[in-house]
């Protein structure tokens, strides 16, 4: 089943914003089901789900039906997302999109490879529109006016100054597919051009001119050090899919309980273990390995830069017996762990 996620800087930005308006923070969290700890890392996967009941949890709170609309004009996108700055390296808005689609899962991945652009130029009757492809705004009207609001003011403040832009209305109108909310006076008032609502598709009508003016060229050596960053990024994203990574959470939360056997964990990720080999074997591991390596990097992990004893690294990585423990370290580094420690310490 797809999984959706959301990088932790928009539930990070949404809860320090709700709680500027009123909310208590403790039972933003409690609700959502997120922590602190959670949202410390910018780029660190949220559940979509937890998301986007930390933003009806916010609205409740604050009683604010147009907090997520409210937010979306409040927050630019560099200040969540790396994906808001790789915007300042686009030449024109046709690059702009092809970049959009390219790391737009680095903001809100569908978790089944996705289906569809996140943005699509469209010409329809004269008019050219800006479309977004992404489902879970059709889904979601929340998400859609925090984007929409975040676009338009974020684009309007940094056209302003460019005189080929400036000049031009962005965006000329607006059609959304959800229906027209109770607060609609916000909308006029933060977007002020017509507005459809109930329309087939999310997008941004936009003047001819737009695709034809050349943006400001940026530091190139920014843009290489941004895209060299991102393309880090979205790796780390698809690895994360891997039925590795997938069996590497589960043994890491199993080892103080032991429950680490083979077909503990294929029942956990509801295969077979026939399955799970196959699987594994398809990605050039096996069962034995992944486990192996796991509790080496986290055995290093924990002397090294805890400083944990190496009692208790041995437990923490699923060993009753500490010379077994000390058997297996010196496998992995040709080291005993005491000895490790001390030259860490």
């Amino acid at each position: 089943m797809p999984n959706p996620t959301i990088a932790a800087g928009y539930p990070k930005a949404f809860l320090e914003f709700a709680v500027s308006r009123g909310a208590d923070r403790a039972t933003l969290l409690e609700r959502s089901h997120l922590s602190l700890d959670d949202l410390k890392d910018p780029e660190r996967r949220i559940s979509l789900t937890n998301y986007i009941t930390l933003m009806q949890t916010g609205i409740e709170l604050c009683d604010e039906p147009a907090l997520s609309l409210l937010f979306g004009e409040a927050v630019r996108l560099q200040d969540i997302s790396i994906v808001g700055f790789l915007g300042k390296t686009m030449s024109d808005v046709a690059s702009g999109a092809e970049m959009m689609n390219r790391y737009a899962r680095l903001t809100l991945d569908p978790g089944d490879g996705g289906n569809g652009n996140a943005m699509e130029l469209v010409r329809e009757g004269g008019d050219v529109w800006l479309k977004s492809g992404i489902e879970a705004y059709m889904d979601n009207p929340l998400l859609t006016e925090s984007a929409f609001a975040r676009t338009v003011t974020t684009v309007r403040a940094a056209w302003s100054s460019i005189p080929d832009l400036a000049r031009l209305k962005f965006p000329k109108a607006i059609r959304f597919t959800h229906k027209e909310p109770g607060y609609r006076a916000e909308y006029d008032r933060i977007f002020g051009v017509p507005l459809f609502f109930g329309s087939n598709m999310n997008a941004l009508s936009l003047d001819e001119e737009f695709l034809n003016v050349s943006l400001p060229r940026v530091n190139p050596h920014l843009s290489k050090a941004l895209t060299a960053h991102a393309e880090e990024l979205l790796n780390n994203l698809e690895s994360s899919k891997t039925t590795r990574s997938e069996v590497e959470k589960l043994l890491t939360a199993n080892l103080q309980s032991g429950a680490t056997s083979v077909d503990v964990i294929a029942r956990q990720l509801g295969m077979s273990r026939q399955t799970l080999f196959r699987r594994l074997k398809a990605e050039g591991v096996t069962f034995e390995k992944v486990f192996d390596e796991l509790r080496h990097r986290l055995a290093v992990k924990y002397l090294e830069e805890r400083k944990l004893s190496v009692n208790e690294t041995a437990y923490l990585v699923g060993f009753s017996d500490q010379a077994a423990f000390s058997h297996a370290f010196k496998r992995w580094t040709g080291h005993s762990p005491a000895t490790i420690r001390k030259r860490k310490a």
